[in-house]
């Protein structure tokens, strides 16, 4: 027989995942995250150059000229899972119609930008000793240039509409219109005779060596650092700027000085 106690269930904890879909609730999250990604990205970005710079051995067939993928490959992976996180969470924005979404989405869209820049600037870097030129009409070059046009058409899209919720739901069609893109890129070599190497790594095996994929993995973290530091840093200015009407805000401005 059952006691009374034993058949008495414990409360569960259970994870609230939408808590921090309040605007309030994700601004004082993402103000104690922000400080450990800005020193994670510093300590890691610091530990994987000197790696991959000063103890990474010389490749036997590019030399010391390969050393540019410590900072190429992170950018260029960031490029595409940042565009499908844009469009991710532009569609949230659309299909819940939360403002918090579209900040996100639209706080992504800078940082993607500027990796897709870091990697087609590094990529010619690495293009002219390599191949003997700063650029060429690749299939993965020209559709990272499709991407790099795609972030500028965003932002652009979002600046141009004064309704903030239309340059919102506009831009967000953009984004999701140009998911198409980011497979492309990804399979071009394979799907082209192409010009541009094949990986180096996949899930399952990697022909690189174990200090340079060790010193390649910490730079990909520390951009992963740096990247959710500078999103949440902008999620939260935008927030303070559009809920500049509730009482929350009005005292945190008033704790921080206002806006800088």
């Amino acid at each position: 027989m059952q006691t009374k106690t034993a058949m008495t269930s414990q409360p569960s904890k259970s994870i609230h995942w939408f808590t921090f879909a309040a605007p309030s609730k994700f601004y004082f999250l993402a103000k104690k995250l922000i400080p450990l990604f800005w020193l994670f990205s510093i300590v890691l970005g610091l530990v994987g150059l000197i790696l991959g710079l000063l103890f990474a051995p010389t490749d036997a067939v590019q030399g010391d000229s390969y050393r540019i993928i410590f900072i190429h490959v992170p950018a260029a992976w960031m490029s595409m899972i940042l565009y499908l996180a844009m469009a991710f969470w532009g569609a949230m924005g659309m299909i819940f119609n939360a403002r918090l979404a579209y900040r996100i989405s639209n706080s992504i869209a800078i940082t993607g930008a500027i990796m897709t820049f870091i990697a087609l600037w590094t990529g010619a870097l690495w293009g002219k000793p390599t191949w003997g030129a700063w650029w060429v009409w690749d299939a993965r070059l020209t559709s990272e240039l499709i991407l790099l046009f795609l972030y500028i058409g965003y932002l652009s899209l979002y600046s141009a509409i004064d309704d903030a919720r239309k340059a919102a739901k506009a831009a967000s069609l953009l984004a999701i219109i140009g998911v198409v893109n980011v497979p492309i890129i990804y399979f071009s070599v394979k799907w082209w005779n192409t010009l541009h190497q094949g990986a180096s790594i996949t899930v399952t095996k990697t022909s690189m060596d174990s200090s340079m994929l060790l010193a390649m993995l910490i730079m990909t973290f520390a951009f992963w650092s740096y990247t959710f530091a500078t999103i949440l840093t902008r999620v939260n200015y935008k927030t303070l700027d559009e809920e500049s009407h509730t009482d929350w805000v009005q005292k945190e401005l008033s704790d921080i000085g206002g806006l800088k």
